[in-house]
């Protein structure tokens, strides 16, 4: 089957509700596909073809079946994660058991529509970025197959990127659902913490896993997080965090670069120039770049593996170290031992300096929205890496270490392929909770890059038009002392209102100062070619706060119904007509911000 045959989640998801493909044609491509790729160290186990087809063709026969957001979607998991039918063995024979029910991860995909076909290879007990520490052998990498494959979510990374399935489990504790993302050119979206439950995962650190998400594109993966979050009882770590409203690009968007001079490519300088490339294309998407100091989150990096969180590594195989050590792969072994002689003085006195270093972020995320930082500072080959595998993997992890410790949410997004043929990829990073703006921003750098998804030289789709009304939350558009940074901004603010876009009217308003105090504008409907385009601000508020917004409003001013140049309409400020007699025009400054900034009163 060809590029022209549906790729990503919302093309096959769609295919199948049109009926132009069904879910068993779709897992029998899947499974044709696995057999073409020919790479036995992918998958740890694999479903029976005719069970997956046989569960697909059951599926479709369902009345609510075209409902189901992952209608008859195929799915490959981490084998660190329980799904029924499988083994679970995290990349350790020794270790393997048979779990009695799905992980909540896993019982969340298969109630959304979708078909576990197999549980992919990891590094062993998920510790490494390199995806080589596996007695199940070395996946593959399908951009260029001498680098290393990136893990520990090594299989899940190569099926997606391979076009083997749409969407596969990762999990992430240093960065395994991010620099596998970038090594084989796919998106990898690390949640925020408690965000997706990890009941049913064998921990690696319990305090830091999370479930993370492989997918084409990131309207893919944000599909594919919307299903799956949700708190969990079973989960002691679950915490009630829900997605949010993925949104048109933000009018203003503030970018975290590290200061020059700050940043680690150990001497990669094609890594250097594609990082400097992304963040030009950031500025022209109307990023605003701002300088912040890296070193923190460095000095939080090497806590992780320097620190007391080994120990959380030791606590899940210590009893195997006890009774098989050779049954546990060298590197991990050498790594995870450690964790036994780390004492309680020592773990705590790690606590109080990370408590430090959270405050140290929280100040630095005051001044943006988001850091922008390449997902890894280079790539490395297998062969680089069985030679010297404890440093060059701790290389890799240079960004994505001191993530979970901090409580960020992340997404790995593709930036370029260099010319050598490496990809290339950057990360996003923002506090807990910011995960659909990470998403609402990142998708239109993936789609700006025009690159194409994964390793099959599939064209990346258009993206989906957003409007700027989602979920149950209200627009309104303001042009006045409401603008950000005006005076009255702050009472959005306090009805938790948010900035949802900056846009223009459609060419047939007119704009006035009033004579009030403070002063405020006054935008009025004129004939069609009567008036200008007038520049305003849409904000986004619940229903009951725009009950309250609006019923605070005085006269002059009223609520109409604002039509944009886009041809959309929106509620918005309007101004009575009889009160224009005493007021200034002043259409031809184009908006009240500009009126404003050339010396007129405030």
């Amino acid at each position: 089957m060809g590029a022209e045959q549906p790729e990503t989640i919302a093309a096959i998801v769609a295919a199948h509700r049109a009926g132009t493909m069904t879910p068993a044609e779709t897992i029998a491509r899947t499974y044709r596909r696995i057999r073409d790729h020919d790479d036995p160290a992918v998958f740890i186990s694999l479903r029976e073809e005719k069970d997956a087809i046989a569960e697909a063709a059951k599926l479709a026969a369902r009345k609510d079946a075209a409902e189901l957001p992952l209608y008859g979607v195929p799915v490959a998991v981490k084998d660190n994660i329980d799904a029924l039918g499988f083994p679970t063995t995290a990349a350790c024979p020794a270790f393997a058991y048979t779990p009695a029910h799905d992980s909540t991860a896993v019982e969340r995909l298969r109630a959304a529509g979708a078909i576990i076909i197999g549980k992919t290879n990891l590094d062993q007990f998920a510790t490494g970025l390199v995806g080589v520490r596996s007695p199940y052998g070395i996946p593959k990498n399908p951009i260029r197959d001498d680098l290393v494959p990136g893990g520990s979510s090594s299989g899940s990374a190569v099926a997606v990127g391979a076009g083997l399935v749409p969407l596969s489990l990762g999990t992430d504790t240093a960065g395994s659902g991010r620099v596998p993302a970038m090594l084989n050119n796919i998106v990898g979206l690390k949640p925020s913490l408690g965000m997706i439950s990890t009941a049913g995962v064998v921990p690696a650190c319990r305090t830091l896993d999370c479930i993370s998400v492989f997918a084409l594109t990131v309207d893919d993966a944000t599909l594919a997080l919307s299903v799956l979050a949700g708190p969990d009882q079973a989960d002691p770590f679950s915490r009630d965090r829900p997605l949010g409203a993925i949104t048109p690009f933000p009018a203003s968007v503030r970018l975290g670069v590290p200061r020059n001079g700050q940043l680690i490519f150990f001497g990669d300088r094609k890594a250097e120039t594609a990082y400097g490339e992304a963040l030009k294309r950031w500025s022209a998407l109307g990023a605003d770049l701002v300088e912040f100091d890296l070193e923190p989150f460095y000095e939080t990096a090497r806590l992780l593996y320097e620190g007391p969180w080994v120990a959380e590594r030791y606590l899940v195989i210590k009893n195997l170290l006890a009774s098989a050590p050779d049954s546990i792969h060298r590197v991990t072994r050498e790594i995870t031992a450690a964790g036994a002689r780390l004492t309680a003085a020592e773990t705590f006195s790690a606590l109080y300096r990370l408590q430090g270093l959270r405050k140290i972020a929280t100040r630095t995320f005051a001044n943006m929205d988001a850091l922008v930082l390449p997902t890894a500072p280079t790539a490395y080959t297998t062969a680089q890496v069985l030679a010297n595998p404890i440093e060059l993997n701790s290389r890799l992890g240079t960004y994505t270490n001191f993530v979970n410790l901090l409580d960020l949410c992340g997404l790995a997004v593709p930036a370029a392929i260099r010319g050598d043929g490496v990809p290339f990829g950057i990360t996003l990073l923002a506090p807990a909770g910011r995960d659909a703006l990470l998403a609402s921003i990142g998708r239109v750098f993936h789609a700006d890059t025009k690159l194409t998804v994964g390793a099959r030289g599939v064209a990346q789709p258009p993206l989906v038009p957003l409007t700027a009304s989602t979920g149950d939350e209200i627009p309104i558009a303001v042009v006045g002392a409401h603008l950000s940074g005006m005076v009255l901004n702050g009472e959005l603010k306090a009805l938790d209102a948010r900035l949802v876009e900056a846009t223009k009217t459609a060419p047939d308003y007119k704009l006035y100062a009033l004579k009030t105090t403070p002063p405020k504008p006054g935008l009025l409907r004129v004939e069609a070619g009567a008036g200008a385009s007038i520049a305003l601000e849409i904000w986004s508020l619940s229903p009951s706060a725009f009950g309250r917004f609006v019923n605070a409003i005085p006269a002059p001013m009223a609520i109409g119904t604002i039509r944009l140049a886009d041809g959309r309409s929106v509620k918005g400020f309007l101004v009575e007509p009889e009160v224009l007699r005493e007021a200034r025009d002043i259409t031809a400054y184009g908006g009240w911000r500009k009126y404003m900034a050339e010396g007129n009163p405030s």
